[in-house]
């Protein structure tokens, strides 16, 4: 990128990772203030998240084991005054991309990030072997810290999520303030930790010009599903399918579900047996750094295990919590004793075969889609957030940007102000107040990691990644999907207007 364009006083944006032509990863933003003080130019920049990019293979490049968005102008280039790094949460797609830079051996500048995301940083350090000396400063911040990098002021709020932990902030210069979300909802009942700041939102209404915002679930009707209701939901099927033994996969790095399935089984007065690889029993340990005691939670109603117990006792009333794939035999399951619940779609096939097999009966996503539960905001979640912040300018971020263009029209009759064009990855907006001006497009850049830890520049294509894509989202289907919420909204508002 031409840094030459940030000049004049203002606040400059650009995603780097994140906004996609094709694919949802490797998140990764810059913003850099500029303001003229006393006939002097002073320029500020930070970055917010760098993570790592999952479909790195169609990319193209033989042996790549990782591939991270391009920020080496921003490393190398002493003007743009690089203040720090801001972490938003701890999953990989936003975090992970720091350790493919430290194996490069690129310096980055201070971290500032969560107390759970540094134990995650921890783990990460260790298992790719990062000397103590390679590691960044680490800033630990929480909901309602105030920053100052040089002329960018960042207050830090609280946001619901899957991991513990997560962040929002609102980063401002003298006329402009930006209201970067991270994966967000606004579900009020995590547990174990702060919900979505919604207070300190709404008391900034008359202040937010723009919200860089998670729209990854924004083409699904309703909130998103609440952690509360989820809970009750995961009670009710292990009460109604009268089974002594149920099998209860989760995701590894959704750690309410950890905790969900915790406490179901504990309302149910059931043992617990954590059981899975070793990145499952990695997290496991990493919750506990944190502060939750299992034996504390269970005041003794329960026995708890992290490993198959020889007790046969223990193992005729249980809830196996892991990230297997294979329940082996070590626990004497058959179609009388023993039930599933599955909840993630593609990465626990394997046992929905075997349990099969055994005509052991399960429910999946496909019975019970809110078992997933949801760490980024629904349609409504962004009707009430639009309601919070009713002058903002919106950003989508995180999701395909086929995905933001066909929403326009829907956006359009809700009264959603969506920044035009959208935008996609490298390009370059200046924002000031809420005037925004696209001033560069280049194609996305990443740096793709080989086995040798040596970096090679790919410039993505629009093609790259199309795959992925048909795996998992369907542009036909997205528009589709978009013109039946305006459709019941237009109806609804017909009979309302009728009556």
């Amino acid at each position: 990128m031409n840094n030459n364009l940030i000049q004049d006083p203002g606040l400059y944006w650009r995603p780097l990772g994140g906004n996609n032509i094709d694919q949802i990863s490797g998140h990764c933003y810059q913003y850099t203030g500029v303001v003229c003080l006393n006939g002097k130019t002073k320029t500020s920049t930070i970055v917010v998240d760098l993570g790592k990019f999952d479909n790195h293979q169609a990319l193209g490049i033989k042996n790549s084991v990782a591939a991270v968005p391009d920020l080496r102008d921003i490393l190398e280039d002493k003007t743009l005054n690089l203040k720090g790094l801001f972490l938003t949460h701890s999953h990989p797609d936003h975090l992970n991309g720091i350790i493919i830079y430290l194996k490069a051996g690129y310096k980055l500048p201070v971290l500032y990030g969560s107390k759970y995301t540094k134990l995650i940083l921890e783990n990460l350090y260790e298992f790719y072997k990062i000397g103590k000396t390679k590691q960044p400063t680490f800033i630990e911040i929480a909901d309602g810290d105030k920053l100052n990098c040089g002329c960018l002021n960042i207050e830090v709020l609280s946001a619901s999520h899957t991991c513990f932990d997560a962040l929002s902030f609102v980063i401002s210069d003298k006329t402009t303030s930006v209201f970067h979300t991270g994966d967000f909802k606004i579900d009020q009942t995590t547990y174990f930790r702060k919900p979505t700041n919604i207070r300190r939102i709404a008391s900034l209404s008359d202040k937010i010009n723009f919200i860089v915002g998670d729209f990854y679930g924004i083409d699904n009707e309703g909130f998103a599903w609440r952690e509360a209701d989820v809970f009750k939901r995961l009670c009710n099927i292990i009460k109604k399918s009268r089974k002594q033994k149920i099998f209860l996969p989760v995701y590894p790095t959704h750690i309410e579900m950890y905790v969900l399935s915790f406490l179901a089984a504990l309302k149910n007065k059931k043992n617990v047996i954590f059981y899975g690889s070793e990145d499952f029993y990695a997290y496991l340990n990493i919750i506990k750094k944190y502060g939750i005691d299992f034996e504390r939670l269970s005041k003794g109603k329960i026995k708890i295990f992290e490993e198959i117990p020889s007790d046969a006792v223990a193992k005729e009333n249980c809830v196996v919590i892991g990230d297997f794939n294979d329940i082996g035999y070590g626990f004497r399951e058959t179609d009388e004793n023993a039930f599933g619940v599955i909840t993630a779609k593609t990465f626990f096939n394997p046992l929905k075969g075997q349990m099969n097999s055994r005509n052991i009966r399960y429910v999946t996503l496909d019975d019970e889609p809110i078992l997933q539960g949801a760490g980024h905001g629904f349609f409504e979640d962004w009707k009430y957030i639009q309601n919070l912040l009713p002058n903002a300018v919106y950003i989508p971020t995180h999701c395909p940007c086929f995905v933001a263009e066909s929403f326009k029209t829907l956006a359009e009759a809700e009264g959603f102000d969506l920044i035009n064009p959208i935008p996609k990855n490298n390009q370059l907006f200046k924002l000031f107040g809420n005037k925004y001006e696209l001033l560069s497009t280049m194609p996305a850049c990443w740096l793709v990691n080989t086995k040798e830890n040596a970096f090679t520049e790919v410039w993505q294509k629009p093609t790259s990644g199309e795959g992925f894509l048909k795996r998992t989202f369907s542009k036909r289907r997205t528009n589709q999907k978009f013109k039946m919420m305006l459709c019941k909204r237009r109806n609804k508002k017909c009979k309302t207007q009728s009556l």
